[in-house]
């Protein structure tokens, strides 16, 4: 985001009126364009009020913008001459569309970040980029000479990066599947949009986990689709709640994330995930199983294995992503399904981009086959552990007696109940004021006083002053 020079001679206020002056000219702010109040323009530049009213004062003298009792600041709609033109009125198109935006939550969350405010980040489900295989990605590029054709692919992917993929999931999450089972997406959210876009159609009922990371994604809504929640409990979601869902309401399809769930770190136990499969091969229903976590596991000795292992008839499309295990920057995902599924999303994908740049699918096929993958997910491992216990431990001391949580043994996150009456959004907004972020648990589709707190974005030595900064926050919106 741009940001006037502070070292340069010319005045902030002349800078930032220049600036605007030059959006309004490039047609990025067309006539009509409701602005940003002062206030809240000073905070995304990092100015004071006054030096904004300065701008706006001078942007106002030259005819550029109009202001008015009760309706704010806007572009002029008679700038040089453009009375008698009718420009498009983008906001009525904006607020049109299928398309829905983020939830406001999120969207003040993204807002946040992208300010880059001075704040401990326990809100992005990401890695923190040392916790990367950088080293190891730099030697493979370094070592190996890139000679692939640079033309549109095979928009079902990479030839070699699926065949990488059948080999990496046969060994490290036990499914068995050819690479022409295997669609090669941007990551986890493309998958399911090809999902909810091509296989499902407007008022269909699907059924999800209740929370879910599904409720933060208003891709479902955008498709037209109904969603019914599945309460989680301690083994995960209870067949029994599927086989009422689908005499109620005929759901088609279930979305499950069974291991190490996202955002309450359950894992769905071996007996229970056959039962789930089993009910939905009786009621004739797929199972979309979202497994990025999967090899996030804290204990060596048990490493869950995905619905999709034990699934000889095809019940589960299976999807898959590097995002957590490696790094979400290169943007490698994966479904593994029966062929005429793949056949069909593939279709659809052609028609979206014709497919992934070869370049990032090369790198991510040679990461697969090297030697370095296992000692990277033996370094990640360890690394989350020691992140989750210095959060668990500065929670413990910070909170004690105001919030509850149980440890996981896998994923990234920490999902905490406020054991008090409190209002998300003043509790994230405070946060904000505090420098910390952290996503509040309704943006999952909880009940108010849920939080997610996320241990593998921050540095392991901002956790402790993050946790501080949250039990501020915390104590602010009760009160106390």
């Amino acid at each position: 985001m741009w940001r006037p020079d502070r070292d340069s001679k010319t005045p902030l206020y002349r800078q930032i009126a220049d600036y605007m002056e030059q959006r309004i000219s490039f047609g990025e702010l067309p006539p009509g364009s409701i602005l940003p109040s002062e206030r809240k323009l000073a905070e995304q530049l990092g100015v004071n009020r006054s030096t904004v009213v300065q701008a706006y004062d001078d942007l106002r003298a030259s005819g550029m913008i109009e202001s008015a009792t009760g309706s704010g600041t806007r572009v002029s709609q008679h700038k040089w001459g453009m009375a008698q033109k009718h420009p498009p009125n983008w906001s009525r198109y904006v607020e049109g569309g299928t398309f829905l935006p983020n939830l406001p939550l999120m969207r003040r969350i993204r807002e946040s970040i992208r300010r880059g405010d001075p704040a401990v980040n326990f809100a992005s489900g990401e890695l923190a980029p040392e916790l990367s295989p950088n080293e190891a990605i730099r030697g493979l590029m370094a070592g190996r000479p890139f000679r692939e054709q640079m033309g549109y692919g095979d928009p079902q992917g990479y030839g070699k990066l699926r065949i990488a993929l059948a080999s990496f999931l046969r060994e490290h999450r036990g499914i068995r599947a050819t690479d022409d089972s295997i669609l090669v997406t941007s990551g986890s959210q493309q998958s399911l949009y090809l999902i909810t876009q091509c296989l499902l159609s407007p008022g269909d009922a699907i059924a999800i986990e209740n929370p879910s990371y599904c409720y933060s994604l208003p891709m479902f809504q955008s498709a037209g689709l109904r969603l019914f929640g599945l309460p989680v409990d301690k083994r995960g979601v209870d067949p029994e709640h599927i086989q009422s869902l689908y005499q109620k309401h005929r759901i088609r399809m279930v979305f499950l994330n069974p291991i190490f769930q996202n955002p309450t770190g359950t894992v769905v136990d071996e007996e229970r995930k056959k039962e789930l499969v089993a009910c939905c091969e009786r009621l004739g229903i797929p199972i979309v199983e979202d497994d990025p976590f999967g090899l996030t596991s804290l204990n060596e000795d048990r490493q869950p294995l995905p619905m999709k292992a034990a699934d000889p008839n095809g019940t589960v499309l299976y999807v898959g992503s590097l995002s957590k295990i490696a790094a979400s920057g290169l943007r490698i995902g994966w479904i593994v399904a029966p062929q005429s599924v793949i056949n069909r999303l593939a279709d659809a994908r052609e028609q979206m981009d014709f497919g992934l740049s070869v370049f990032p699918q090369w790198i991510a096929a040679h990461f697969l086959e090297s030697r370095d993958l296992r000692p990277h997910l033996m370094r990640l491992r360890a690394a989350l552990r020691s992140r989750r216990d210095v959060m668990a431990e500065a929670l413990r001391r910070e909170l004690s007696g105001e919030i509850a949580f149980d440890l996981p043994e896998g994923g990234l996150n920490l999902w905490c109940k406020v054991r008090r009456p409190v209002h998300d959004f003043a509790l994230l907004e405070n946060g904000i004021k505090k420098g910390v972020l952290f996503v509040p648990g309704s943006v999952y589709g909880s009940e108010s006083g849920f939080v997610r707190l996320t241990y593998a974005r921050p540095r392991t030595e901002d956790i402790e002053p993050g946790i501080a900064k949250f039990a501020e926050a915390l104590r602010l919106t009760l009160g106390t």
